[in-house]
């Protein structure tokens, strides 16, 4: 785990709402809009709407859409279109938590603190659950209270974050460097595709949702809080437990997957979140305290301990 010593302390903190108290505030936000918009189970095709609530609702950590709040609370954003950018980015980070644990994949069988989608239910609804949740994320953004310009803003860079240059391709890219050495540069490259296109489409998504000021540094920010998000996560799969991870713990390892851990070692891993930390706040350094809460959330990502 990353230290609290290790973290410099310029983040600056609103105390008139804790910050947990504003993240459960959120999380409620999210599941109360993610329970209305999803398919009910008694429509039909029940068992996949079975498998898509039980995917989505009551479980994860949701710092996607707790970025994409923060990040619109910053710009101004807020009521049911900023609702849509949280949905429709969680419903792809959903999706692709899917369809990695398939069998033709990871092959995990433990996910959030509860068994898989394709173990809980079988590995045809897994794949189509992941199928409806990619349409369901650009369904609700299609349908946002939003601008129409705001609106295909908001899925072109949901869009591009999955693609090929981003989501997707990183995982092509990981699962080919399995049992393969990898430079750290080639690494880097992986995760910022893998697991930091997302991260920054959240928070430009939430931006965009609003007046989206000074748009360059909180590009600068995702960037640096989307890759210490990544080795804080190999630090953790390799520190601790898979019921303090919900996820099987030294999955990684087990199948002689590169990570940031086996190729800088623990220590500079650590050191490197540390300064992927400092490199986000400082790319708030030039905004008052409506910036808070991201400045916050940095603090979470990288002291977390799940």
């Amino acid at each position: 785990m990353i230290t609290a010593a290790a973290l410099p302390v310029t983040s600056r903190i609103d105390a008139t709402v804790p910050l947990a108290r504003w993240m459960d505030a959120s999380l409620a936000r999210f599941e109360r809009a993610a329970d209305a918009q999803l398919p009910a189970v008694s429509v039909q095709p029940q068992r996949l709407h079975e498998a898509i609530r039980y995917a989505v609702l009551q479980g994860g950590k949701r710092v996607r859409p707790l970025l994409v709040y923060a990040a619109g609370e910053m710009a101004g954003a807020s009521g049911a279109g900023l609702d849509c950018a949280a949905l429709a980015v969680e419903y792809v980070h959903v999706y692709s938590l899917i369809h990695d644990d398939l069998p033709c994949m990871d092959n995990d069988v433990l996910r959030r603190g509860k068994p898989t989608v394709h173990v809980a239910f079988d590995e045809a609804t897994a794949m189509l659950a992941g199928d409806a949740l990619q349409a369901e994320a650009f369904k609700v953004l299609a349908d946002a209270p939003l601008a129409a310009g705001v609106r295909a803003a908001l899925m072109r860079e949901l869009a591009f974050a999955a693609s090929t240059a981003g989501m997707c391709g990183g995982q092509a890219i990981d699962l080919a460097a399995v049992g393969q050495p990898m430079t750290l540069a080639n690494l880097e490259q992986m995760h910022r595709m893998k697991t930091g296109a997302l991260l920054l489409a959240a928070v430009k998504m939430g931006a965009l949702a609003g007046d989206a000021p000074a748009l360059a540094s909180m590009e600068r920010y995702a960037r640096a809080i989307g890759l210490a998000f990544q080795i804080v996560d190999d630090v953790l799969d390799v520190e601790s437990t898979s019921a303090e991870l919900g996820k099987t713990a030294g999955k990684d390892a087990e199948q002689g997957k590169p990570t940031y851990v086996s190729v800088l070692g623990m220590d500079a891993a650590k050191e490197w979140a540390a300064r992927l930390h400092r490199e986000a706040l400082e790319a708030l350094a030039d905004f008052d305290r409506r910036a808070d809460r991201l400045r916050q959330l940095a603090d979470f990502i990288v002291l977390r301990s799940r």
